[in-house]
Parts: structure tokens; sequence; C-alpha cells
């Protein structure tokens, strides 16, 4: 057998899908606005919605997303989703090429997607589509641009609301193969695409980062892919022992294990966003300080430590089962955050001694250790996180990326 014959398709960058419209638990009365965990709203440039405005109807436009990669392939396929959709979505042109700037391509390296051997496909509601392989370089730690002529009003779009790179949607028409596209509505969105697969060598395999907003890099920096996952990327790209682990991101800001939200519960989700993934071989987990704080914002029942353990053992199980190594994260303190509660902060204190001492996950990465406070353990480190008390901003996405021991995937050299 030849060594091409032996590669394997693996998931080299991933979105979760989330309709365009969802609920979140509503404050108690007379308490404050809730924090939400999800984007924080950010200076809009000219022409440009912010991050967390729900993203317009899209109707006979071309819709160019930007997807950056984490490990290279020789082939390359494109996973569409209308899991939230309420009609038929017909893709009338679908191109993938490189990134040059803004929305404009390398013109070179433009090619047709097809899919069942067709240039165009209807999708039916609830249902994801994938692409015919192509020959297509796909570049290590790069910017793919996914180009989709939508024919006909799409007015349930399903998305990845956080999309953290800009989304260029065009004026009338198919702008597919277009070189770039001028006077373009930008959003922060991601529409329609749920991965990008590539042909990688025989060893390679992909770790799944499946969470919440500070998984999803909710208040990381646009356009410049400073999330803890695509940070981490840039880590098992350096070392030579893991250069074919690629990480995908299915953090859903919002996101919670229990109960649905801003897009369905970790649990409902987790085949579609963890074992259904092609080469999926790790999986590192970081959920529940949602369930922990949505209960106190809207004073609801409480959600024990008990409760989130057994969830997160019905995750290491089910991964456990495909062959998967579960890798637990610990939550990172919220001291100072909207929802934060005594009551909460022993919850989060039991389930992260669980996490740490129990041994049922294969490996513990201990995000909390790095990034509290040393001075109030309760709260995050004021050099990491942004001014909410929850999310960590650039330096704290950076340093939770130089927590995890690449040892964990291999790597005889930890750098």
């Amino acid at each position: 057998m030849t060594a091409a014959a032996q590669d394997r398709w693996v998931t080299t960058w991933a979105a979760s899908p989330q309709a365009a419209s969802f609920n979140l638990p509503l404050p108690k009365q007379n308490a404050a606005a809730p924090k939400v965990d999800a984007p924080a709203p950010k200076p809009a440039a000219q022409n440009q919605a912010s991050p967390f405005a729900m993203p317009p109807n899209v109707n006979n436009q071309t819709v160019r997303l930007i997807a950056h990669t984490t490990i290279g392939g020789t082939r390359a396929r494109v996973q569409l989703s209308n899991a939230y959709g309420t009609e038929p979505l017909t893709v009338g042109a679908a191109h993938i090429a490189l990134r040059a700037k803004g929305s404009a391509i390398v013109p070179e390296s433009d090619r047709a997607l097809t899919f069942s051997g067709n240039p165009s496909i209807s999708i039916p509601p609830g249902a994801p589509v994938v692409s015919d392989s192509l020959d297509f370089p796909v570049p290590r730690n790069g910017d793919l641009v996914i180009s989709l002529f939508i024919a006909g009003d799409a007015t349930a779009p399903t998305i990845h609301l956080t999309g953290l790179h800009t989304t260029y949607i065009s004026k009338s028409g198919d702008f597919t193969k277009a070189a770039e596209i001028a006077d373009a509505t930008t959003t922060q969105t991601w529409y329609w695409i749920s991965s990008v697969d590539v042909l990688a060598p025989a060893d390679a395999g992909a770790i799944v980062a499946f969470g919440d907003s500070i998984t999803d890099g909710a208040t990381s920096t646009p356009d410049t892919d400073r999330s803890w996952p695509s940070q981490f990327a840039e880590r098992l790209a350096a070392n030579q022992a893991t250069q074919n682990v690629a990480i995908v991101n299915h953090g859903i800001s919002g996101n919670r294990l229990l109960a649905d939200g801003a897009g369905i519960s970790a649990l409902a989700r987790f085949d579609r966003d963890v074992i259904a993934q092609p080469g999926v071989k790790w999986l590192i987990v970081l959920e529940g300080i949602n369930d922990i704080g949505w209960a106190q914002m809207t004073g609801g029942p409480a959600v024990s430590a008990n409760d989130l353990i057994a969830a997160h053992k019905q995750m290491i199980e089910r991964a456990h089962m495909h062959g998967i190594k579960a890798i637990g994260a610990t939550l990172l303190p919220y001291g100072g955050a909207t929802y934060y509660s005594e009551k909460g902060e022993a919850t989060r204190q039991a389930l992260n001694n669980w996490i740490r001492t129990s041994g049922v996950y294969d490996a513990v990465v201990d995000f909390d250790a790095k990034l509290r406070d040393p001075q109030n353990p309760s709260q995050l480190n004021p050099a990491y996180f942004i001014n909410d008390h929850l999310h960590p901003n650039d330096a704290g996405y950076r340093l939770m990326a130089e927590t995890i021991d690449l040892a964990i995937f291999g790597a005889a050299k930890v750098k």
C-alpha cells in the first residue's frame, strides 16, 4: 500500500451550527441586567455590525467566509449545514480559494466545489451535506475563502454566531468567482459552513475543543486568531511531533451542559460536534460555568456539583466508546462576574476538584490554577481578563494555550 493510500480525512477547521435566533434564560426580577456568556460588544467598523448582532437574511446573494486552518493536506472537502433551516437551502454555486487580504482571494487558487458531481445543491431542512473532495493544497494555519451563492431567500440561516472572522455578503448575484467582493455588507458570523476536512498523513488526528464562550474565543480580538484553540494550534504546528495534530473549535457562546440556550446543550450536541468529526482522537472539555451561573442569575434551581460531574462522566464514556481520549479542563475563576455567587463558587471548586483528582479523565488541563489571581483565587488574574471578570483577553487565551501539555498528543519534547 502506498503512503498516499494510507492518508486519512481529518477536520482542520470547524464551527458548531446554531439557529439564527435563540432564547437565553431571563434574569430574576429586579436582578441586574446579565452579561451573557457571549461576545462582548466591540466597536464596529464602518458598515460593519457588532459581532453579537443578529445576522442579516440572505436573498440571492453571495456569502464569502473565512476559515482558518490548523493542519494542512493535499485534498479538501467542505461540509455545509442547514440544521436549523425551516426550508430547503439552495446553494447555486460554491467555490474554495486561498485568501489574499480582506475579501480578496488568490485568483489562481480558486476552485469550484461540487456536490455529488453537481455544481449546485438543495439542502433539506435539518440536513448536512458534504462537497466532493478535490485536489487543493490546504496550508497549515492559513486562511481559506469559501464562497456560497444562495439562490433564493434564506430567512432562517444556520449560523455560528461568534465568527471572529469577517464575513462578506455581496449585493444581489453570484460573486463566487469574483477576485474580491466590493461594497460588501460585513458581519462576524459564519453562515452554513460547519467544517473543512483535509486529506492528511496517516498519523494525523484532531482534537475537539468543546465548551462555551471561553473556548469559542468570544472576547478575543476578531480577525487575529487569538482564541485559545487557535493559539494552541500554533504550538502544535511549531512542534515536529504534533504538526499533524489539528484542533477544531466546537465552543458555543452561552452553551450549557444540561440545558439549551445559545445552542443546544453540550450533551445534546456531543455526537454531532465530537463523535462525527473526521479523524478525532482527543477531546478537551471546558463546560459548566454557565450551568452554575445562570441558575444564580435566573433564581432557578441550583445545579449541583454532582449534576455536573454526572454530565462529564457521560461525555467521557461516550468519547471512550469511540476510542477518543477525554481531557478535562478546570473551570476558570469567575468572582466579580454578574452571575457569581458563593454557592456557585463552591460548586465550581467541587467540580474542579473532581476533574483534578478522580482519575476519570485521561488527562487534565488546569486552567484554573494558571489564570486565577494569586491574591484572590476566586477571581481571574487582572492581567488576563476583560472587564466582566469572566472572559479572558488575548493574553489570557495565550496563557491557556501554553498551559496544555503537548506530550498528551504524542510530543516527545514539549516546547
